[in-house]
């Protein structure tokens, strides 16, 4: 398109300017693309279930995993989960397991107080069957809140392992706390793994090297002492921020 521009110049002068204007058809512009701004601390997002913690090597613990944990256990490649609740997954973890081609193994274990009591053996002796099987590992074992079913399964775990009972009862202590249950631990002291010794403890997260124990979780195990904290110096930082300044 042209524009022709005149003006009037030393008397009865004309001066003549052609301006050269690109047609341009706004229908066909598209919005440009927007980056996203990069996250400063991303790493801290990564948010474990309740009560996680890494029982061996492949082996992992918590409590009842949501969509608010998704991205952490993205970060442990897990193949499989051990639900003892029968209480039935959401629409969102069900798929999240799909996505992830996670097998669920759900043993149905009923949660119970003192002195109803009702721990079932031969399911606990189901579930430690698909724990000692490497092919599933890693391995996720959760319950409610991460303390009783999983501490007695961990705990029965622990006895084919060699451990004595006063560790065992320690470790379930530590994870359930206030709420430690003395019919649990007479189940793990009275449960049988006579029948279990057959199959292979190849897993253990503890590898002889000469005389030293060497851990292989050991840069697993610093990167997330540092996730923890970096969490708290970000707290840290707001407590000072929200801290009122006195003259």
């Amino acid at each position: 398109m042209k524009i022709v521009h005149t003006s009037a110049a030393n008397g009865d002068d004309t001066i003549y300017k052609t301006i050269e204007v690109a047609v341009i058809d706004r229908r066909d512009l598209t919005p440009p693309p927007v980056f996203p701004f990069p996250v400063v601390g991303d790493e801290l997002n990564l948010i474990p279930p309740l009560n996680f913690a890494m029982v061996d090597n492949g082996i992992f613990r918590s409590g009842f995993p949501d969509s608010a944990n998704f991205s952490f256990l993205q970060t442990l490649g897990l193949r499989s989960i051990i639900c003892l609740c029968p209480e039935p997954y959401t629409e969102a973890t069900t798929e999240f397991l799909k996505d992830g081609g996670i097998r669920l193994y759900q043993f149905g274990i009923e949660s119970y107080k003192e002195p109803f009591v009702n721990i079932p053996q031969d399911t606990i002796r189901e579930a430690l069957q698909v724990v000692l099987d490497v092919k599933n590992h890693p391995i996720l074992i959760h319950c409610k809140r991460g303390k009783h079913r999983t501490g007695c399964l961990v705990g029965c775990l622990r006895k084919l392992q060699k451990w004595c009972l006063s560790s065992i009862f320690d470790e379930y202590q530590r994870f359930a706390v206030a709420k430690a249950r003395v019919s649990d631990q007479r189940f793990m002291e009275l449960f049988d793994v006579s029948t279990l010794k057959h199959l292979p403890m190849s897993f253990s997260c503890l590898k002889r090297k000469g005389d030293e124990f060497l851990d292989p979780f050991a840069a697993a195990k610093e990167y997330f002492f540092i996730l923890l904290e970096g969490s708290r110096h970000v707290r840290h930082i707001h407590q000072l921020k929200a801290r009122p300044i006195v003259p």
